[in-house]
């Protein structure tokens, strides 16, 4: 399998978060994991940048903040080029998913940790 490269925006270090349940999934599943969170913090080997840093070859963006948090990530995610971003639940985001498309982007609308339970991450 193919590891993924995957930005995780929106990262916690409270377990009970999807955020967190995503970045240590990822790592199980194999993937490298890079994160922004308002705050610093870490993840197993994974730790938080809470800037915009500019990671080379992501794969994947994973969202984890609200769509009214979004708008100060579009030129942001955009600039990665990702392949996809997926909109976790209570993420979705028709603004933003439409200029993803418009790039040549995937919007997914989707559950990571659904994604990597049933393999099709």
């Amino acid at each position: 399998m193919m590891s993924k490269k995957t930005l995780v925006i929106g990262a916690s270090t409270k377990p009970e978060r999807y955020s967190n349940k995503a970045i240590r999934a990822l790592r199980k599943h194999g993937h490298q994991v890079v994160a922004i969170a308002p705050r610093k913090g870490e993840v197993e080997d994974v730790v938080f940048d809470t800037d915009q840093k500019t990671y080379d070859d992501v794969n994947t963006v994973t969202l984890y903040v609200g769509p009214q948090h979004q708008p100060s990530y579009y030129e942001y995610v955009l600039s990665l080029k990702p392949q996809r971003v997926i909109f976790n639940p209570g993420t979705e985001n028709k603004e933003f998913a439409q200029k993803l498309e418009d790039r040549g982007i995937k919007a997914e609308e989707a559950c990571t940790l659904v994604l990597l339970s049933i393999g099709a991450y």
